[in-house]
Protein backbone atom coordinates (compact mmCIF):
# COMPACT_ATOMS: atom_id res chain seq x y z
CA UNK A 1 0.00 0.00 0.00
CA UNK A 2 1.45 3.18 -1.18
CA UNK A 3 1.02 6.28 1.14
CA UNK A 4 0.50 9.62 -0.49
CA UNK A 5 1.33 12.95 1.37
CA UNK A 6 -1.63 15.43 0.26
CA UNK A 7 -2.79 18.45 0.14
CA UNK A 8 -5.13 21.00 -1.76
CA UNK A 9 -3.84 24.03 -2.92
CA UNK A 10 -4.24 26.61 -5.32
CA UNK A 11 -0.70 27.16 -7.52
CA UNK A 12 0.53 30.26 -8.32
CA UNK A 13 1.78 31.95 -11.79
CA UNK A 14 5.69 32.54 -11.76
CA UNK A 15 5.04 36.49 -11.81
CA UNK A 16 3.84 36.10 -8.33
CA UNK A 17 6.71 33.34 -7.30
CA UNK A 18 9.17 36.09 -8.30
CA UNK A 19 7.48 38.84 -6.37
CA UNK A 20 7.42 36.20 -3.36
CA UNK A 21 10.52 35.73 -3.80
CA UNK A 22 11.68 39.32 -4.31
CA UNK A 23 10.02 39.80 -0.54
CA UNK A 24 11.95 36.85 0.63
CA UNK A 25 15.58 38.23 -0.69
CA UNK A 26 14.60 41.80 1.29
CA UNK A 27 14.27 39.57 4.38
CA UNK A 28 16.71 37.45 4.08
CA UNK A 29 19.18 40.93 3.81
CA UNK A 30 21.38 41.46 7.10
CA UNK A 31 20.07 37.93 8.14
CA UNK A 32 18.23 39.61 11.16
CA UNK A 33 16.92 36.33 12.26
CA UNK A 34 17.83 32.39 11.72
CA UNK A 35 14.54 31.86 9.13
CA UNK A 36 13.60 28.37 6.73
CA UNK A 37 12.67 30.09 3.90
CA UNK A 38 10.34 28.38 1.35
CA UNK A 39 11.38 27.55 -2.24
CA UNK A 40 9.71 30.16 -3.88
CA UNK A 41 8.65 27.80 -7.04
CA UNK A 42 6.88 25.65 -4.32
CA UNK A 43 4.59 28.32 -2.38
CA UNK A 44 1.25 28.01 -3.10
CA UNK A 45 -2.04 28.20 -1.19
CA UNK A 46 -3.16 25.62 0.71
CA UNK A 47 -6.46 24.55 1.56
CA UNK A 48 -6.72 21.58 2.67
CA UNK A 49 -3.69 19.22 4.36
CA UNK A 50 -4.95 16.18 4.18
CA UNK A 51 -2.11 14.47 5.51
CA UNK A 52 -1.00 10.92 5.12
CA UNK A 53 -3.71 9.10 2.22
CA UNK A 54 -3.41 5.72 0.77
CA UNK A 55 -2.92 6.11 -2.55
CA UNK A 56 -5.83 4.06 -3.23
CA UNK A 57 -7.95 6.89 -1.84
CA UNK A 58 -6.91 9.25 -4.50
CA UNK A 59 -9.71 8.60 -6.95
CA UNK A 60 -12.43 9.35 -4.54
CA UNK A 61 -10.49 12.58 -3.34
CA UNK A 62 -10.46 13.37 -6.74
CA UNK A 63 -13.76 12.81 -7.31
CA UNK A 64 -14.93 14.84 -4.35
CA UNK A 65 -12.66 17.83 -5.35
CA UNK A 66 -14.18 17.57 -8.79
CA UNK A 67 -17.54 17.92 -7.14
CA UNK A 68 -16.21 20.96 -5.04
CA UNK A 69 -15.86 23.30 -7.88
CA UNK A 70 -18.91 22.90 -9.07
CA UNK A 71 -20.90 26.23 -9.15
CA UNK A 72 -17.12 28.05 -8.09
CA UNK A 73 -16.56 30.55 -10.92
CA UNK A 74 -12.88 31.72 -11.30
CA UNK A 75 -11.84 34.91 -9.83
CA UNK A 76 -9.29 37.24 -9.15
CA UNK A 77 -6.57 37.65 -6.25
CA UNK A 78 -4.15 40.02 -5.34
CA UNK A 79 -0.99 40.18 -2.81
CA UNK A 80 -1.89 41.54 0.10
CA UNK A 81 0.07 42.81 2.59
CA UNK A 82 3.11 40.92 4.52
CA UNK A 83 2.63 39.59 8.17
CA UNK A 84 3.54 36.70 10.69
CA UNK A 85 1.87 34.34 12.96
CA UNK A 86 1.16 34.53 15.91
CA UNK A 87 1.82 38.38 15.43
CA UNK A 88 4.31 40.78 13.90
CA UNK A 89 6.07 41.45 17.09
CA UNK A 90 7.14 37.41 18.10
CA UNK A 91 7.02 35.91 14.42
CA UNK A 92 6.76 32.43 14.33
CA UNK A 93 5.72 32.08 10.60
CA UNK A 94 6.21 35.18 8.36
CA UNK A 95 3.47 34.88 5.19
CA UNK A 96 2.15 37.41 2.54
CA UNK A 97 -2.01 37.98 3.21
CA UNK A 98 -4.30 38.09 -0.06
CA UNK A 99 -7.17 40.11 -1.05
CA UNK A 100 -9.41 40.43 -4.08
CA UNK A 101 -12.62 38.19 -4.77
CA UNK A 102 -12.19 36.37 -1.08
CA UNK A 103 -15.59 35.09 -1.15
CA UNK A 104 -15.39 33.75 -4.04
CA UNK A 105 -12.12 31.57 -2.13
CA UNK A 106 -14.24 31.14 0.97
CA UNK A 107 -17.10 29.90 -1.26
CA UNK A 108 -14.61 27.46 -2.61
CA UNK A 109 -12.50 25.94 0.57
CA UNK A 110 -16.31 25.87 2.42
CA UNK A 111 -17.00 23.41 -0.22
CA UNK A 112 -13.89 21.45 -0.09
CA UNK A 113 -14.67 21.09 3.71
CA UNK A 114 -17.96 19.86 2.54
CA UNK A 115 -16.79 17.13 0.55
CA UNK A 116 -13.79 15.95 2.46
CA UNK A 117 -15.76 15.64 5.55
CA UNK A 118 -17.89 12.01 4.43
CA UNK A 119 -14.07 10.57 3.32
CA UNK A 120 -13.54 10.74 6.74
CA UNK A 121 -11.20 14.18 6.94
CA UNK A 122 -12.28 16.20 9.87
CA UNK A 123 -13.59 19.83 9.39
CA UNK A 124 -10.53 22.66 10.21
CA UNK A 125 -10.84 23.91 13.62
CA UNK A 126 -9.22 27.42 13.26
CA UNK A 127 -11.03 30.34 11.23
CA UNK A 128 -9.89 30.40 7.24
CA UNK A 129 -6.84 33.02 6.77
CA UNK A 130 -5.94 32.51 3.45
CA UNK A 131 -1.90 33.51 3.51
CA UNK A 132 0.98 32.56 1.33
CA UNK A 133 4.27 31.02 3.50
CA UNK A 134 7.66 32.68 2.75
CA UNK A 135 9.50 30.87 5.73
CA UNK A 136 9.15 29.89 9.52
CA UNK A 137 11.70 31.43 12.26
CA UNK A 138 13.95 28.74 14.10
CA UNK A 139 13.34 27.89 17.21
CA UNK A 140 16.54 29.21 18.37
CA UNK A 141 15.53 32.94 17.10
CA UNK A 142 16.14 35.16 20.17
CA UNK A 143 13.12 37.53 20.64
CA UNK A 144 15.19 40.35 20.03
CA UNK A 145 16.19 38.57 16.49
CA UNK A 146 12.05 37.77 15.73
CA UNK A 147 11.14 41.18 16.68
CA UNK A 148 13.71 42.78 14.57
CA UNK A 149 12.31 40.66 12.07
CA UNK A 150 9.04 42.05 12.71
CA UNK A 151 9.82 45.30 12.00
CA UNK A 152 11.58 44.55 8.86
CA UNK A 153 8.08 42.52 7.95
CA UNK A 154 6.03 45.72 8.82
CA UNK A 155 8.09 47.53 6.35
CA UNK A 156 7.62 45.66 3.42
CA UNK A 157 5.78 46.70 0.51
CA UNK A 158 4.51 44.80 -2.72
CA UNK A 159 5.87 46.27 -5.58
CA UNK A 160 4.67 45.93 -9.06
CA UNK A 161 1.01 44.75 -10.16
CA UNK A 162 0.50 41.14 -7.72
CA UNK A 163 -3.22 39.93 -8.96
CA UNK A 164 -3.80 37.11 -10.56
CA UNK A 165 -6.81 34.74 -11.56
CA UNK A 166 -7.83 31.89 -10.33
CA UNK A 167 -9.20 28.88 -12.57
CA UNK A 168 -8.40 25.58 -11.30
CA UNK A 169 -8.00 23.48 -7.61
CA UNK A 170 -5.07 21.34 -7.24
CA UNK A 171 -4.93 18.06 -5.54
CA UNK A 172 -0.71 17.77 -4.74
CA UNK A 173 1.63 15.62 -3.34
CA UNK A 174 4.45 16.69 -0.78
CA UNK A 175 7.65 14.60 -1.03
CA UNK A 176 9.79 15.61 2.23
CA UNK A 177 13.57 15.43 1.36
CA UNK A 178 16.67 16.72 3.07
CA UNK A 179 16.74 19.74 1.48
CA UNK A 180 12.61 20.48 1.98
CA UNK A 181 9.59 19.00 0.40
CA UNK A 182 9.06 18.30 -2.90
CA UNK A 183 5.80 19.42 -3.95
CA UNK A 184 3.64 17.52 -7.62
CA UNK A 185 0.31 17.86 -8.84
CA UNK A 186 -1.30 14.31 -8.66
CA UNK A 187 -5.08 16.12 -10.44
CA UNK A 188 -6.17 18.82 -11.59
CA UNK A 189 -10.05 20.77 -11.24
CA UNK A 190 -10.73 23.37 -13.37
CA UNK A 191 -13.34 26.32 -12.34
CA UNK A 192 -16.26 27.56 -13.61
CA UNK A 193 -15.70 30.18 -16.30
CA UNK A 194 -17.56 33.56 -15.82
Amino acid sequence: MEIVRAFVAIELPEPIKAILSQLQNELKKNKIAPVKWVAPEGIHLTLKFLGNVDAGEIPKLSEALSEAVKGVVSFNLELGNPGAFPNIHSPRVVWVGLAGELEWLRALNNNIERVLIPLGFSAEQRAFSPHLTLGRVREDASSDERRRLGERVGLLKIEGKSSFRVDSLSLMRSTLTREGAIYSRLASFELAGH
